[in-house]
């Protein structure tokens, strides 16, 4: 099995901790590390400066569609962030954690 990561950010708390327990529970993903991060970006034709979460996503290679659907469902931004990471090498040992708390 192949670990993915996903990342997207989100405006609230609220917002990311609803689907992050869903999707934890369900078990589409094996965690979700939720960060507060100050934001600096362009949005209609102005620089935008805000708090946000981002979420990192981790799951197998055979859940990221499921997971990508899922955010965009789900996500209260207009255009969210739905950037997939391609991991190199993950440790045996967090890989089989993985791979157990994603089947």
């Amino acid at each position: 099995m192949k670990p993915v990561l996903i990342l997207s950010t989100y405006p609230t708390k609220k917002s990311i901790s609803k689907i992050a327990v869903e999707l934890v529970k369900n078990k589409t993903v094996a965690c979700v590390n939720i960060s507060k991060i100050s934001s600096v970006y362009s949005w209609k034709n102005k620089v935008e400066q805000t708090s946000e979460y981002l979420a990192i996503f981790k799951t197998i290679r055979k859940n990221k569609t499921v997971l990508k659907k899922k955010i965009k469902e789900t996500h209260p931004y207009e255009v969210p962030e739905i950037v997939e990471i391609d991991t190199l090498s993950v440790n045996q040992s967090y890989l089989n954690w993985l791979v157990q708390s994603t089947n």
